[in-house]
């Protein structure tokens, strides 16, 4: 609380606050709890789009070679 509008606090994750309970070990109280002060006066940036890492990772190693590792990993 001593924190509050004076410090940023940056939070980031790949799953969607759906999701978050799964995290939480199935605590659906906790996790409305949590997000429930997390969001409070926040801003929430929902990014969406092909990966910029794995773009730069495809120039390095050429697109054929990375697309074969992401469709294997994909299926297993």
């Amino acid at each position: 609380s001593l924190r509050t509008g004076i410090k940023s606090t940056i939070i980031t994750s790949n799953k969607s606050f759906d999701k978050w309970h799964e995290i939480f070990g199935m605590d659906t109280v906790l996790t409305a709890a949590l997000l429930d002060r997390l969001t409070h006066k926040s801003f929430l940036v929902n990014m969406n789009g092909k990966s910029y890492r794995m773009k730069e990772t495809k120039s390095m190693m050429g697109s054929k070679n990375v697309n074969k590792a992401v469709e294997i990993s994909a299926n297993t």
